[in-house]
């Protein structure tokens, strides 16, 4: 517990010994322990695109094993999952690396452009029962069923943190009225990041985000306020001011790194 990692979990005062001890496990884990930086690996492609298109360019990528393997050699900070993945490697690789159990998960053989949703496959009692650290949950803010998943994340993660489990909330933005190209605008981001903090979240996962702008309104609400957005720089410390002024803890995911 060096000053920086005492100064990140001041910002969890509400929440109790068990939560917090459990993000203290995620941020002093790894090659990154101690520094306030996280890198988690999380795989739950086969769940959103199947198993060929996930895995068959590597056919060891096909075993669980390969996967928390990869997390532990490369030195990461927790390894997220699905529950019949952590279910096969729980028990072997169990203190090794942090777990988060990934709840909740969609399929492309039932995508809908215009009701984006995710289907709950697991629970608390099975995040307690494989010794997580956390619990995982996405959310699609603009879709029409965003106020159906947070309402679901709002009950399942009272028992979690009731337990001890952390709470990290993948938040990506999506539905009919935000065009392909605005899923990664950084308004659209910062607004996904500030609805996973103001539900609770203790560590959301975005998007990385672009320097466009999707919502005609908040145009002049940038350029008035002098919010500069034009270095990713600039951009990723727009994001954690949205995330309660840095006072949460946020990842960036860009596809191909």
């Amino acid at each position: 517990m060096n000053s920086k990692i005492k100064e990140i979990i001041s910002y969890y005062d509400s929440d109790n010994p068990g939560v917090r001890s459990n993000l203290v496990k995620i941020l002093n884990h790894g090659k990154l322990a101690g520094t306030g930086h996280l890198v988690i690996l999380p795989v739950d492609q086969g769940f959103e695109h199947g198993p060929a298109k996930s895995f068959s360019m590597n056919k060891h990528a096909y075993d669980p094993e390969y996967h928390i393997s990869l997390a532990l050699e490369a030195g990461l900070s927790a390894y997220a999952a699905p529950l019949g993945m952590l279910e096969v490697v729980a028990a072997k690789y169990a203190g090794e690396i942090p777990f988060i159990l990934k709840i909740n998960s969609s399929n492309s053989l039932s995508a809908n452009s215009s009701d984006y949703d995710q289907a709950v496959t697991a629970s608390v009692e099975d995040a307690l029962r494989l010794g997580c650290s956390a619990i995982g949950f996405t959310i699609y803010p603009g879709s029409d069923r965003a106020n159906d998943m947070i309402e679901e994340i709002q009950k399942i993660s009272l028992e979690a943190k009731r337990n001890g489990l952390a709470i990290v909330i993948w938040s990506y933005p999506r539905g009919r009225g935000i065009s392909k190209k605005g899923e990664t605008a950084i308004d659209v981001i910062a607004y996904a990041a500030h609805i996973a903090a103001l539900i609770g979240a203790h560590i959301i996962k975005v998007k990385l985000p672009s320097s466009d702008l999707e919502l005609s309104e908040n145009k002049g609400v940038y350029e008035k306020n002098s919010i500069k957005v034009k270095l990713l720089a600039e951009r990723v410390h727009h994001i954690m001011s949205s995330a309660f002024a840095g006072k949460r803890m946020v990842l960036f995911f860009r596809r191909g790194i």
